[in-house]
């Protein structure tokens, strides 16, 4: 049988706000990433896996991307197209999966490669608790021992407790036996949020989703109602709310380099 690159990261997240008044929470929860190409024969191979159908564990099309059914390696590649990056590699996807039929991601990466297997750009796809979405196309540069370091300004209003003048820098451990995602919010005056996750390879299975599922029962419905209780506590902790401004006009910001100390952000490009 065909070994699969695809596979389940099981680990911890964490978030810690820094300023004005320190704050932490963690909790532990998995990833899975797919390789875009592998999720049809993952929905044939597994039981408890289903690609556009209702199951225990789903991958919808529709959840990411433009929000249509359509490939979504293609709308990938489109945008990778646009911003002069090399495409025809695999994407392979760091995502929750659908669970008992819902889902919400506040981050999905994309790990674009070309056709000779090499990591090109890193796409991160930003969701919000009111239904909008935006994406950071970042094309790469040199990788240090397996690990990226990448940054980008802020262009989707994310939390109310946060102001939209921030810029995100990315350091991330490449999946391999392990995954490693960290990712720092700055303000003008320095850090403000750090956020985190990091996981352990598990080969994708059906008894791998059985464990996972008794492990981390309704874990997107935690996710979400996770954020919710770490607004109240902050709302309680006197942070200062600000405006949610309109959404970004298009859905993709191509950054021009990854370096991290310039990071020059391009306009947004319609995907």
């Amino acid at each position: 049988m065909l070994e699969l690159k695809s596979a389940l990261y099981a680990g911890k997240v964490m978030h810690q706000r820094l300023k004005p008044r320190r704050h932490r929470l963690s909790y532990r929860m998995f990833f899975l990433l797919l390789d875009l190409d592998e999720i049809e024969v993952l929905g044939n191979r597994l039981r408890l896996f289903s690609h556009n159908r209702l199951n225990l564990f789903g991958f919808f099309d529709r959840d990411h991307g433009n929000g249509s059914s359509d490939s979504l390696k293609a709308y990938v590649e489109s945008q990778l197209g646009m911003a002069g990056i090399e495409t025809g590699g695999p994407i392979r996807l760091l995502s929750m999966p659908r669970m008992l039929g819902y889902a919400f991601n506040p981050l999905s990466i994309y790990f674009c490669h070309n056709r000779q297997g090499d990591l090109t750009a890193i796409l991160y796809e930003v969701n919000n608790t009111f239904g909008q979405r935006h994406s950071y196309l970042i094309p790469m540069g040199d990788a240090n021992e397996g690990t990226v370091t990448q940054r980008c300004d802020k262009r989707l209003y994310v939390s109310p407790f946060m102001a939209m003048g921030m810029d995100y820098r990315f350091r991330i451990g490449l999946p391999g036996d392990c995954v490693a995602v960290h990712i720092t919010g700055s303000d003008a005056e320095g850090p403000l949020i750090v956020a985190s996750f990091s996981g352990k390879r598990r080969t994708l299975s059906d008894a791998a989703l059985v464990r996972a599922f008794l492990s981390y029962p309704l874990l997107t419905l935690k996710v979400i109602a996770g954020i919710h209780w770490e607004a109240l506590l902050l709302w309680a902790k006197g942070i200062r709310l600000h405006e949610r401004p309109a959404p970004p006009h298009r859905p993709v910001t191509h950054v021009a380099s990854n370096s991290l100390s310039k990071g020059k952000t391009e306009p947004d490009v319609v995907g």
